[in-house]
C-alpha cells in the first residue's frame, strides 16, 4: 500500500444535527436551588452566654439563696441527667454520631475515661462547694487563673515543654488575680481553698483530655465526651454524697427547692452542652475565647446587681489585669494588634453612619466607668443601724 494510500478518514465530518445530543450538564442541576437559611453566629454567641451564665446563678440561687447546701447531690444530679439525656439523643437523634468514630474499648474506658471523670468529678465538686462561701463575682476572678494552671498541669505531665516567654506571659493573670484578692471585702479562706482546689483539678482533667485526643481516633466533641464522662461521673459523686450529704439531707429542703426548679436546673446545664458543640461549630476558638472574657464580665456585674455584692476598685483594677493577660496569652500580640486595627475602622464606620448613635454609647460607657469606680471606692455604711433609731423616735417598733 502506497503512502498516497495511508489516509483515514478525518473526524471532522459534519454530525447529524437531527440526531440526538447528550446533554452537558444536568438540567436538573441549572434549577436554582432555595438557599439554605442559616442562624447568625451571634445568635450562638448569645444563646452559648446566656445558659454559661444561668448555670453559674443558678446554681448559686439554689445553694446560697435557698440554702439547700448540698452541692455533691447537686452535682449528682446534673450528671445523672446528662447521662440520660446522652443517652437519649444518641437512641433517637444524630447529634452523637461522632462517636461512631472513637475506638471505645473497655481498656481505653478504664485507663483514660475514668481517671479523667475522677478528677471531673473532683472539680465540680470544688466549684459547686465554693458557692457556699464566695460571692459569684469573687469566683469568676479567681477562675481567671485557670490557663495558668493549665499551662503548670501540661508541663508536670509532659504534654507540652516549659517555656519562659509564655511564663511570663500568664504571671500577668497570676499579678491581676492576687490584686483582686486583696481587694475582696468578705473572703473567706474556705471557699478560696476550695475554688483553687477546683482549678487545680480542672486543669489536670483538661490537661488529660489533651493527652487523651492528641490521637485522631480519639478526637470527640464536647457532646460525645459527656456520653463518655457523664455516667462515671455520675457514679463516683454519688458515691461520695451517699457518706456525705444523704444522711444530713431531708425530702423537706428537696421540697423547699422544689422538683421543677431542680428539673429547669438540670437542663439548663445540659443544654449548656449542647451550646457549646453549636458554638464551636459555628465559630471558632477565638470567638469562644473573647466569648468566655465577655461572660466573666457580665457574670461579675449580675453578680452586684441579683445579690448587692461589693467589688472595690481595687479589684476592678486587679481583674482588669487578668482579663487583658487572659486575653494575650490566648491570642499574641500580633493578632491583638489586627483586631484592634479592624475594631478601630468599624468604630470609625459606625460613627460616620450613626454619629448619634456613636455619642449616646460613649456617654453610657463613661457614665457606667464613672459609677463602678465611685461604687469601688465608696465607704460602705450599716444603713439598717440608722432606720431603727429612727423608728425608735419615731415611736415604731421594729418589724
Amino acid at each position: 500500500m502506497g503512502v498516497e494510500e495511508k489516509t483515514r478518514a478525518s473526524g471532522d465530518q459534519p454530525r447529524d444535527q437531527n440526531g440526538p445530543v447528550l446533554p452537558t450538564v444536568n438540567p436538573e442541576a441549572e434549577k436554582s436551588q432555595p438557599a439554605k437559611q442559616s442562624l447568625h453566629p451571634a445568635l450562638y454567641v448569645s444563646v452559648w452566654i446566656t445558659l454559661s451564665s444561668s448555670v453559674i446563678l443558678f446554681n448559686k440561687w439554689i445553694l446560697s439563696t435557698l440554702h439547700f447546701e448540698y452541692p455533691v447531690l447537686l452535682t449528682t444530679f446534673h450528671l445523672a441527667f446528662a447521662t440520660i439525656m446522652t443517652q437519649l439523643l444518641a437512641r433517637y437523634t444524630t447529634l452523637l454520631d461522632g462517636r461512631k468514630s472513637v475506638k471505645m474499648t473497655g481498656r481505653v474506658y478504664l485507663r483514660a475515661i475514668v481517671p479523667i471523670g475522677f478528677f471531673f468529678s473532683l472539680s465540680l465538686i470544688c466549684g459547686n462547694l465554693t458557692y457556699l462561701y464566695l460571692s459569684v463575682a469573687f469566683i469568676q476572678m479567681l477562675k481567671a487563673t485557670t490557663p495558668v494552671a493549665v499551662l503548670i498541669a501540661s508541663w508536670a505531665l509532659g504534654v507540652s515543654q516549659p517555656n519562659l516567654k509564655v511564663f511570663l506571659n500568664v504571671s500577668t493573670i497570676v499579678v491581676g488575680v492576687i490584686i483582686a484578692t486583696m481587694g475582696e471585702i468578705k473572703f473567706v479562706w474556705i471557699g478560696f481553698i476550695y475554688q483553687i482546689a477546683g482549678i487545680i483539678f480542672e486543669a489536670l482533667r483538661l490537661t488529660m483530655v489533651q493527652r487523651l485526643l492528641s490521637s485522631a481516633e480519639f478526637k470527640m466533641d464536647p457532646l460525645v465526651s459527656l456520653y463518655y464522662f457523664a455516667p462515671v461521673c455520675a457514679a463516683m459523686n454519688f458515691v461520695v454524697a451517699l457518706f456525705w450529704e444523704v444522711p444530713k439531707i431531708s425530702m423537706d429542703e428537696v421540697y423547699h427547692v422544689g422538683l421543677f426548679t431542680f428539673f429547669l436546673n438540670g437542663l439548663c446545664a445540659f443544654l449548656l452542652n449542647v451550646s457549646v458543640v453549636f458554638l464551636i461549630g459555628k465559630t471558632s476558638s477565638l470567638v469562644l475565647t473573647l466569648c468566655g472574657v465577655l461572660k466573666d464580665v457580665l457574670l461579675v456585674v449580675a453578680s452586684m446587681m441579683i445579690w448587692g455584692t461589693q467589688v472595690s476598685g481595687l479589684q476592678f483594677f486587679g481583674y482588669s489585669i487578668a482579663l487583658g493577660g487572659m486575653v494575650y496569652y490566648k491570642l499574641g500580640f500580633e493578632a491583638i494588634k489586627g483586631y484592634a486595627g479592624e475594631a478601630g475602622r468599624q468604630w470609625a464606620d459606625f460613627g460616620n453612619r450613626r454619629p448619634v448613635l456613636r455619642r449616646l454609647a460613649i456617654i453610657a460607657f463613661v457614665l457606667m466607668g464613672i459609677f463602678f469606680v465611685l461604687n469601688g471606692i465608696a465607704p460602705s455604711y450599716d444603713t439598717s443601724q440608722y432606720l431603727n433609731e429612727a423608728k425608735n423616735k419615731m415611736g415604731l417598733t421594729k418589724l
